[in-house]
């Protein structure tokens, strides 16, 4: 992988003047050329991995070029809808793929190879496709999902639920509208997005989500998603929404004003997006392994001061590199087998009649995320870190960017604590299912 050019390096220097965050981020660098892909809409499974593995592979190919200069990946989203990605969840026949979650978690790992933070955002694309089947009404489910399919469109959020300051009340001159106003902390992907899903509390204590168009006056990014430590091609800087209009049809699961609950179903996109997180670390995991083996395999050079009846020609034959790297390959193996098996009990959930979901059956698949949720980031931390010690002392080169997936794991599995899916795993192990256990909160 070539260094970054000189212009994003200065941008970042130990050197560089004081600049307003806004001012580094960078215009893509466009080193990566993406090829004209074929109109016919993706189909079959197969078809889909075959695409996402190819697009991985343009992602990687200036990944760390992109994360230096803080580029907003403007063009990477349209590469994911020119592939014929995004529509994956649609309906047929509007253009999608009409395909299952089991497939999007696949396709989420499978980007998270080549780039973590397109991966990122993709499977945040797919959580708001999903929301309208989550909250909204039969007729809302439909009438958006073939809207977003037809339109190719990608969807972000601002969503934070750690942040109570975007609210929402009925119009004050026209009762057929609500306003939307105040601002989130996060809001990973609506910048590039063409449709943002809003969540905004009201006055009785309730919440109403929605979607809005992302390009529009009343809605303003801070820009602010620079200098942090990874994910940084997610822009999941600051959102400030100003009196932005909804009408009262397109608030979630509202019909005449009332709430319709759905039951535990509506609770599904908890775990739903935790597994999200589970599928890119996986893949992030996955790609940094694949390329420390290729780099140790090429590059990595035995030991010569050791006594001579135990010295090797290559690296390859060293003891502790073949032994470490055994031990971190085994743990990956384990990790992706319970994470598919919990991906295949969370899509039979999603897929099923959303009004039979029961609350047993929601804890379940949420204390099943959490503990492959677990096993993903301890064994992605150790092998993003202990890849160095079996390349050796060369690949910490910046022109190799083995850093990033370091980075963008350590980032991400921050999002909400770690310790507390231990426990939460914790609990069950010792008590079981018991009465409350599915009773859900905001991470769980």
């Amino acid at each position: 992988m070539a260094p970054a050019p000189t212009s994003i390096a200065a941008a970042n220097g130990a050197n560089a003047s004081p600049v307003k965050a806004s001012s580094r981020i960078q215009h893509d660098p466009q080193v990566v050329q993406y090829p004209t892909f074929p109109a016919e809409p993706l189909t079959t499974p197969e078809q889909f991995y075959a695409r996402a593995e190819q697009v991985a592979d343009l992602l990687h190919q200036d990944e760390a070029i992109r994360d230096r200069g803080n580029v907003v990946p403007y063009r990477q989203v349209q590469l994911l809808k020119d592939a014929g990605l995004v529509t994956l969840l649609g309906p047929q026949e509007s253009g999608g793929g009409g395909q299952t979650w089991k497939e999007g978690y696949q396709v989420i790992r499978l980007l998270a190879r080549g780039d973590g933070s397109i991966a990122q955002i993709y499977g945040y694309h797919l959580l708001w496709f999903w929301a309208f089947a989550l909250v909204g009404t039969d007729e809302q489910r439909k009438k958006w999902e073939q809207l977003l399919t037809a339109r190719k469109a990608f969807l972000g959020g601002a969503v934070n639920p750690r942040d109570a300051d975007l609210f929402v009340s009925e119009h004050p001159s026209d009762p057929t509208k609500l306003v939307f106003d105040g601002r989130k902390t996060f809001s990973t992907g609506s910048k590039i997005s063409d449709y943002t899903i809003l969540e905004g509390a009201t006055k009785e204590g309730g919440h109403i989500f929605a979607a809005v168009p992302s390009k529009q006056p009343g809605i303003v990014y801070g820009d602010d998603w620079v200098d942090t430590l990874g994910m940084r091609g997610t822009q999941s800087g600051s959102i400030e929404i100003k009196k932005v209009e909804v009408p009262w049809e397109d608030a979630l699961g509202f019909v005449n004003k009332e709430f319709q609950p759905l039951g535990p179903y509506k609770t599904l996109n908890l775990p739903t997006i935790q597994l999200v997180f589970t599928a890119f670390y996986l893949g992030i995991t996955e790609g940094a392994l694949a390329r420390g083996l290729e780099y140790t395999r090429k590059n990595t050079r035995a030991w010569p001061y050791v006594p001579e009846a135990n010295r090797v020609s290559r690296g390859t034959d060293e003891f502790y590199i073949q032994s470490d790297y055994g031990t971190l390959q085994s743990k990956v193996w384990a990790s992706a087998a319970l994470i598919e098996q919990v991906i295949d009990l969370g899509a039979s959930i999603l897929h099923s009649d959303r009004r039979s979901v029961t609350a047993e059956q929601r804890g379940e698949f949420a204390v099943r995320v959490a503990a492959s949720k677990v096993g993903i980031v301890d064994t992605g931390l150790e092998v993003t870190s202990k890849v160095y010690e079996l390349q050796g002392a060369r690949s910490i080169a910046a022109k190799y960017g083995f850093d990033l997936a370091w980075r963008d794991l350590r980032t991400h599995s921050l999002h909400d604590p770690i310790a507390h899916k231990r426990a939460e795993v914790g609990r069950y192990a010792l008590h079981g299912q018991p009465e409350g256990h599915s009773t859900p909160t905001w991470y769980t």
